[in-house]
């Protein structure tokens, strides 16, 4: 893969910027995996132990922030989460491994080995199914399924890859100091300290002060938000960006986009590439005229961490949880799932009843927090502040996949498909053009039936985010994109592809835009009451 560096634009406002360092993180050692059972053929993936692909950049990154800010001080965790022994270390005995699915009965098989097992699915796909467990249960798992399916290894040492993902010892962590004045650092330092930042991962309090310091910067033109409160009472905050409007009596509706990351707390990449996207269009905003034009018309709502509960839990305590923190009526299997908790079509399957289930919703709709207070406050927006959402992208990983509605059931077909394809199609092209990377299209129903609904499923489908955002509140263009990559790190990205994830998304949400400034941002529809299913298509050959 390419690595693509990011062009950062200079701005006028000014902010000073402290840097800190950050708490260093041991690497957990872990035995290779070996092969198991019924001559298993694994297909190892080679890593290196390198923790950074620009050993100059590093020093003289850590050189000038020490001349331009001072010398770092030190981010002591959160005094109520206890920080973990070691990354991974949790994990040191475990492997991911893949089964391609090719028929009904092999996925049945394996359903219902996934439930007896209470396996850990990463990645399910039309063709393949990923899971993480303990070396020593690969035999039962495998005395449970036909002897078609063998496993293929991908990461043959978790903890290893886990080690890699948190920042490397001696690396300085972010922080902005809120108390300080402006005029302190220049425009050109300022790019230099978002070269800083997406270097790393970063935690979720360097997260928040990222843009309320980009608010600071640039009052004119971003709006901080806050969405509501987590289940663990942490702020769920996001950035609006988008030019001044004139508001009042007969204004029209103001255009919206909704971007989000972190449903998921283990799937770091999706938070950083929202945080990019934040940057990317803010600091683009003026030179680039598409962005800029876009601006005009619309505002871009931007939520890095939807799930800040169950994102600071994996900094501090689990690097692969993916629920958020809530109770539940079991008191030893917390957690609700958030892309699994909303009203629309939500479904009480076997997989979203049982607590200790990674895919568990809750036992009624918007039981989750953090799904409720989304939920609650995008309808108040659209009701009180006059705004229409016509695009929602919910960033996730891994899998390098475009999905679109319904995720619910593949038996049901959205009223303007052509369209959610032609769109999907269009945002796989211009991440291709811009990285090579490939990224397939499906609907989001694929992924949790395969297409094969006579079989037990390995996950339900009901209750999705985009699900509720394109039928509820009628976001015509509502997408899950799953991140890179496909298989080779999965949750655990390094990352030195944080900038070229940002770029792919940045490329993707220029032919987003412009997609919809081509559409005048709505299709054309005989009633704004009208029911979603009676609404018309698009004419495609009015697109500009």
């Amino acid at each position: 893969m390419r690595l693509h560096t990011h062009t950062h634009r200079q701005n006028t406002s000014t902010l000073s910027v402290v840097l800190l360092a950050a708490s260093a993180f041991s690497t957990a050692a872990a035995a290779g995996v070996r092969q198991q059972a019924r001559d298993v053929n694994p297909r190892d993936c080679h890593h290196t132990d390198d923790g950074n692909v620009f050993p100059l950049f590093k020093w003289l990154r850590d050189s000038v922030s020490q001349i331009v800010f001072g010398p770092p001080a030190r981010i002591e965790p959160p005094k109520d989460v206890a920080p973990a022994a070691a990354p991974g270390s949790k994990y040191q005995h475990d492997v991911v491994v893949r089964f391609n699915v090719t028929n009904s009965e092999e996925e049945g098989a394996l359903s219902r080995a996934i439930d007896q097992l209470a396996m850990d699915v990463w990645a399910l796909t039309h063709d393949f199914v990923d899971i993480r467990l303990n070396k020593r249960d690969v035999p039962s798992l495998l005395s449970l399924l036909p002897s078609s399916l063998p496993p293929t290894v991908l990461i043959p040492d978790v903890a290893k890859a886990i080690s890699r993902t948190f920042p490397s010892k001696g690396t300085p962590s972010i922080r902005f100091d809120d108390s300080i004045t402006p005029g302190k650092v220049g425009a050109n330092q300022l790019g230099s300290v978002s070269d800083f930042f997406f270097q790393e991962y970063q935690p979720l309090a360097v997260i928040d002060r990222w843009m309320r310091l980009l608010e600071s910067m640039f009052p004119n033109l971003a709006n901080l938000t806050t969405i509501g409160k987590s289940f663990e009472g942490k702020d769920i905050i996001g950035l609006r960006v988008g030019e001044p409007t004139t508001k009042g009596p007969g204004a029209l509706p103001r255009k919206t986009i909704l971007v989000t990351g972190g449903l998921h707390g283990r799937e770091w990449i999706s938070t950083s590439t929202v945080a990019y996207l934040l940057w990317s269009v803010i600091t683009a905003h003026g030179k680039e005229q598409m962005i800029t034009k876009l601006l005009q018309h619309f505002d871009i709502v931007f939520v890095p961490v939807l799930n800040p509960d169950g994102y600071e839990y994996t900094w501090q305590a689990d690097r692969l949880w993916r629920k958020s923190r809530q109770e539940t009526k079991m008191q030893f299997c917390r957690g609700l799932d958030l892309d699994h908790a909303f009203g629309y079509e939500w479904e009480s399957s076997s997989h979203q009843t049982d607590p200790c289930s990674e895919s568990y919703g809750g036992d009624e709709p918007f039981q989750a927090v953090e799904a409720l207070q989304l939920a609650e406050w995008a309808k108040k927006e659209v009701k009180s502040n006059n705004m229409k959402f016509v695009g929602f992208l919910d960033l996730h990983s891994y899998s390098q996949q475009v999905l679109f509605p319904y995720s619910y059931s593949c038996a049901v077909d959205p009223p303007n498909l052509e369209n959610l394809e032609e769109l999907a199609v269009g945002l796989a092209k211009a991440i291709r053009l811009s990285s090579g990377e490939p990224y397939s299209i499906a609907s989001a129903c694929e992924g949790a039936f395969s297409a094969r609904d006579s079989s037990p499923h390995i996950e339900a489908g009901g209750g999705s985010a985009i699900d509720w955002f394109y039928h509820e509140l009628r976001a015509r263009y509502s997408y899950q994109i799953k991140l890179r990559d496909t298989g080779s790190y999965g949750f655990l990205l390094p990352k030195e592809h944080i900038v070229p994830s940002g770029e792919e998304m940045f490329n993707a949400l220029k032919y987003f835009g412009d997609f919809l400034l081509g559409n005048n941002g709505i299709e054309k529809s005989t009633s704004q009451s009208e029911p979603l299913e009676q609404q018309g298509r698009i004419d495609l050959k009015r697109r500009s």
